[in-house]
């Protein structure tokens, strides 16, 4: 059970003892003024007060667990995003260079410890994909040297990270897309036919 949840739970038993406990001096405390109906009315006053004030309290209490929760995921998928990023420049500077060093691949070792920690599913299994293909197609680097990058071999990679970048999307955005009636089909789709135009273009 989480601290929130915990502290909620709580300060609702506390809440209801309070009701019970209060109901039962104000019942008495009413019936003990019955010859003098001013005095019942200050105590009627009294209990209105504390129900309306325990009501504002539970509101404001829910009020702050919400917007906790609002928070820590907005910095979770700050640091999604984050990672994301990370990835795809460091791919883009493999790329760009043609070739992959040895810091190269120690570099892309790290960022999959760091997508372990934050990355969906379906984003791990496609980044499994891509790293067999780009095992498969660039040599391990001697130390202190270069694996070269063909243009082959560049097409077959840029085609594996199309369909991860699928992923990363879906689990970015995902829920955005559903709300606005975008299956993920028709967005994998766009963003392969995007990808071949470009390698295409080289």
């Amino acid at each position: 059970m989480s601290r929130v949840r915990r502290d909620t739970l709580l300060f609702l038993t506390l809440s209801i003892l309070l009701i019970v406990l209060s109901y039962l001096f104000f019942r008495y405390a009413y019936d003990f003024a019955d010859g003098w109906p001013f005095s019942q009315e200050i105590i009627l006053a009294f209990v209105g007060a504390i129900i309306t004030i325990l009501i504002t309290a539970v509101l404001l209490n829910k009020q702050t667990e919400v917007e906790l929760k609002k928070e820590e995921s907005i910095k979770y998928l700050d640091l999604k995003s984050a990672i994301y990023m990370d990835l795809l420049d460091h791919l883009q500077k493999i790329f760009l260079a043609g070739e992959a060093t040895e810091a190269d691949i120690i570099t892309l070792k790290f960022l999959n410890h760091k997508l372990a920690l934050v990355a969906d599913p379906e984003v791990l299994m496609q980044f499994e994909d891509f790293i067999r293909a780009f095992t498969r197609r660039v040599e391990s680097p001697e130390e202190g040297e270069e694996s070269e990058i063909s243009e082959e071999d560049e097409d077959v990679l840029m085609r594996e990270l199309a369909k991860l970048t699928v992923a990363i999307r879906h689990d970015l955005v995902g829920q955005l897309d559903e709300q606005e009636d975008i299956s993920l089909k028709r967005i994998a789709q766009q963003i392969r036919i995007n990808s071949d135009i470009l390698e295409d273009y080289d």
